[in-house]
């Protein structure tokens, strides 16, 4: 069974369509890479997924469970709506670190806030601060950032606070890990180290839908891509095959446009 399972999306703003029946599924452990122009839809069906906006039509489940249904008013209630993010990790294009708490403090913020739900949370509050602490710093450790745990933002490059944001994404372990053009707010120099960390994440098949401009990346360390362009999927499949052999017009001119620039 696919871990996600996308039907139907329709996103309208206005009179503007932006998502035109979005419909793919992603299996477990796979990475899929969504390619297009500026302003073909691609983040706002990442947002549409994390639930920052409501689709107008069409329906999202996670491991069998739907988790929205345009026809399904129970699927709507705002009560709901943090609980279904948990299953999404949102990598933002700017960082969005909280620039008054350390690298740590970022990365565990989340975590501890929902710790203080748990009906043993007073009683065994340190084992669980000292488990969550121990847990982040694991995170930055895997992202080659143990020794700026105690540092501020502003004393992190861009590269380093993306890699920051990155592990507070993990932080709250979620079955599919999204990246909004991750690496779009770095200098050349600094993106080869975020890449790096999302191909090492691919490889230990961590489940990722990761909208991006870098098509040698896609082509590389993605299992499938798909190709928007005005609202609507226009070619999905194998990595290489769609980059390296378009079966579609508007892909191949697409793509065609990048290898110029």
């Amino acid at each position: 069974m696919a871990i996600l399972q996308v039907q139907n999306i329709e996103k309208h703003f206005g009179p503007t369509r932006v998502l035109d029946d979005i419909s793919f599924t992603l299996e477990q452990g796979q990475a899929l890479a969504i390619i297009g122009s500026s302003g073909s839809g691609k983040t706002t069906l990442l947002r549409c997924l994390n639930f920052l906006e409501t689709p107008d039509r069409g329906s999202i489940a996670v491991s069998g469970e739907t988790l929205f249904d345009a026809q399904d008013p129970a699927t709507q209630r705002e009560s709901e709506v943090r609980k279904k993010r948990l299953h999404f990790g949102l990598v933002f294009q700017s960082f969005n670190l909280f620039p008054q708490y350390t690298a740590l403090e970022n990365v565990t913020l989340a975590v501890g806030l929902l710790s203080q739900e748990r009906p043993d949370f007073k009683q065994n509050r340190r084992a669980i601060q000292e488990k969550i602490r121990a847990d982040g710093m694991a995170l930055l450790e895997q992202m080659g950032l143990s020794d700026r745990a105690n540092h501020y933002p502003h004393q992190l490059s861009g590269g380093q606070q993306q890699r920051v944001a990155i592990a507070r994404a993990l932080a709250l372990r979620p079955d599919i890990l999204c990246f909004d053009e991750p690496t779009s707010a770095l200098d050349p120099e600094l993106t080869g180290e975020v890449l790096r960390v999302i191909r090492s994440l691919a490889q230990q098949k961590t489940t990722m839908i990761i909208v991006t401009h870098e098509m040698a990346f896609a082509r590389d360390v993605a299992d499938q891509v798909m190709f928007m362009d005005g609202g609507i999927v226009v070619e999905q499949g194998p990595a290489r095959q769609v980059i390296e052999h378009p079966a579609q017009e508007r892909t191949r001119r697409f793509l065609a446009r990048y290898e110029g620039k």
